[in-house]
């Protein structure tokens, strides 16, 4: 495909975009073949690119990618077909029909993967069409990816935000001759890198993940020749489990990722699992590749403004009409629902209050809070205004849930009734009212209710732990190692925090991990939270809220002023498998518990809850805490 700015190159049949040329570079993409032979190198280039004097590794540059439980398969196609010729656009399909054949060697699913470029535009499309029809075999998915890995000759600036860019390590850094492995794969103690620069730093993809609403634009950016290489993201309705689900993004390669689907920060809970019966078609994307490059004179880093405004462009014109694909609707074919949020949080206010900043969207039918665990279908999202309006637009036509999270508040919002949508439906619901758990008074609350652990003691790195990124940064939990750190600050007992004292800012660690022992082993950590009543009601039953970000292979036990009982007051059995601890995440999935306390449990005067998490097979299995509160009786 050539629009006389730029030039793709693509392998036929099998759709694999081969090859970039733009403004006198070749190729933007890195396209050696071959397998890793780590033999004798030699430094070369503008920032020490090292290259392999025996074979070079390989590495698709661009392909959508499917994990299958611990299997990855590169999805090829077996057919070409021009879609769209003319001299305004051209639009390029490679496709593979499943059939009963095939059944042990490729994954059961027809795949088309689209490829648009129209003239005068300064990049290209791609978007792919998955189908899976009801009597096939059963299977799973884990991921669904467009790769890109780009020359690293040239792509050494990265950006994710504004906030988040900076020069990058090499990928021979991560080499055993340059690079230390840590506790997993992804982490690499950077112990002899070419720029002197990195030394000391870990080096982690998963340093670089974004929450779905973020992910907007991201890429790399050369300096020489100046270029930038940006993937553009205008919509997240195809991606799964809502607007705070944490996907990766670019990292070291050069590599940008455009994820649709993933298990991270979920685990086991979002992967896609299709059987007999259930037949499933859905669109990924499309998402825009934009390539750009400088006046000349101006600063390259000026190339991130203008991704930035490129991106705010597209935004405004999804949906696209120029998809030929009548699997893709267009924005005649969309529908919209509108309407108002608050929150009557009785005990807390008399009157009802405008749900500002509300996460309001459509997901399959489910139950409250299903989204963040729904993967199959399509999601629309907004937030709501100061007063707690709302307006979802270019609503795909179906049958939805409406839901909502409100920060500040426990639990999820689900609207009574389904909502139907149809080709340019215009659905007013007026005043919507949440009425968040609550059944007395608040006694005390550790914590502040946003689905999130960020508001308590994230410590500082260990120095020879390190990305330099972090350092004095708002996201200062995306650093390798913190899970240590408890051992450091607790090491002869565990946290005791003590309510109208203790300042959960400071004083409750953003995770409840394991101890690490001498031997290399872990033990289960009990912390405590001592609090006064100074007035107890025997036989009325309080309440305790447990509202958790995250949980990794954890048994969560709640006693009541006396550590070992048994059996426990409350067990949640072993739940979550997110690693949100060992990826640098500070959420993963949201866990509320709603525990009955009798009264008869509780003393006049002193009392404590022993929060204990028994599983200790490893460092990263633990719990973190959103918010936690104790309610008194209805009439307390």
């Amino acid at each position: 495909m050539d629009n006389e700015l730029l030039q793709v190159t693509i392998s036929n049949p099998q759709g694999i975009v081969t090859g970039i040329k733009f403004r006198g570079i070749d190729n933007l993409l890195e396209v050696l073949t071959g397998t890793w032979s780590g033999v004798s190198k030699e430094p070369k280039g503008q920032r020490g690119h090292l290259i392999e004097n025996a074979l070079f590794f390989s590495f698709t540059p661009i392909f959508l990618h499917l994990a299958f439980l611990i299997n990855w398969a590169m999805i090829e196609a077996t057919n070409f077909t021009v879609i769209v010729e003319k001299e305004e656009q051209v639009e390029l399909s490679f496709s593979r029909i499943w059939n009963s054949s095939l059944e042990g060697e490729v994954v059961p699913l027809n795949i088309d993967k689209r490829f648009i470029m129209l003239r005068g535009s300064s990049g290209f499309y791609s978007y792919a069409i998955f189908e899976y029809l009801d009597d096939w075999p059963p299977f799973n998915i884990d991921n669904i990816r467009m790769a890109f890995k780009l020359n690293q000759d040239n792509f050494h600036y990265m950006v994710i935000a504004d906030d988040r860019q900076r020069y990058m390590p090499l990928p021979e850094d991560r080499s055993p001759e340059r690079g230390q492995e840590l506790a997993y794969p992804e982490a690499v103690l950077l112990v002899n890198p070419v720029e002197p620069e990195f030394k000391g730093e870990v080096d982690d993809k998963y340093e670089y993940s974004c929450r779905s609403q973020d992910i907007w634009v991201h890429g790399w950016i050369s300096n020489k020749p100046p270029v930038g290489f940006w993937q553009i993201s205008p919509s997240m309705e195809s991606r799964s489990a809502g607007p705070l689900k944490q996907f990766l993004a670019s990292h070291v390669g050069p590599t940008t990722l455009a994820l649709f689907h993933s298990v991270h920060y979920s685990g086991g809970d979002l992967v896609l699992r299709f059987k007999k019966g259930e037949p499933w078609k859905k669109v990924f994307g499309p998402i825009f590749i934009y390539v750009n490059s400088p006046l000349e004179g101006d600063d390259p880093l000026q190339l991130w403004q203008d991704a930035k405004q490129q991106m705010m462009s597209q935004v405004q014109d999804w949906p696209y009409d120029f998809p030929a694909s009548e699997d893709f609707p267009k924005f005649e074919q969309r529908g919209s629902v509108s309407g108002r949020l608050v929150v009557h949080d009785r005990y807390a206010s008399n009157e009802s209050k405008p749900a500002h900043g509300a996460y309001v969207g459509l997901a399959l039918p489910g139950e409250a809070g299903s989204w963040q665990r729904e993967c199959k279908g399509y999601q629309f999202w907004t937030r709501a205004d100061e007063n707690g309006n709302f307006s979802i637009y270019n609503i795909r036509t179906g049958n939805y849930s409406l839901y909502a999270s409100v920060p500040g508040f426990i639990g999820d919002y689900r609207y009574d009734a389904n909502i139907t949508i149809t080709e340019k439906s215009t659905i007013e619901l007026g005043d919507l009212v949440y009425e968040p758990p609550r059944d007395g008074p608040t006694l005390w609350e550790i914590g502040i209710p946003d689905r999130s652990a960020a508001e308590f003691y994230v410590p500082d790195p260990n120095p020879k732990y390190i990305n330099k990124l972090y350092l004095n940064h708002s996201d200062r939990y995306r650093q390798y190692g913190l899970w240590e750190r408890y051992a450091e600050l607790y090491p002869d007992g565990d946290l005791n925090y003590t309510v109208n004292y203790s300042n959960y800012t400071k004083d409750w660690f953003f995770a409840q991990v394991t101890r690490k022992k001498d031997n290399a082993t872990y033990e289960a950590t009990t912390w405590q939270i001592n609090f006064k009543l100074d007035n107890v009601n025997a036989t009325a039953t309080y309440k305790l809220r447990l509202a958790l970000a995250s949980a990794h292979e954890s048994n969560l036990q709640v006693r009541i002023n006396d550590p070992v009982v048994k059996p426990a007051l409350f067990s949640t059995g072993i739940i979550g498998k997110e690693n949100t601890i060992a990826r640098h995440g500070i959420y993963g999935l949201y866990w509320l518990y709603n525990l009955d306390l009798p009264g008869a449990k509780l003393l006049q005067g002193n009392n404590i809850i022993f929060l204990t998490q028994t599983q200790s097979t490893s460092p990263f299995q633990g719990i973190m805490y959103d918010y936690i509160r104790l309610e008194g009786p209805p009439d307390f």
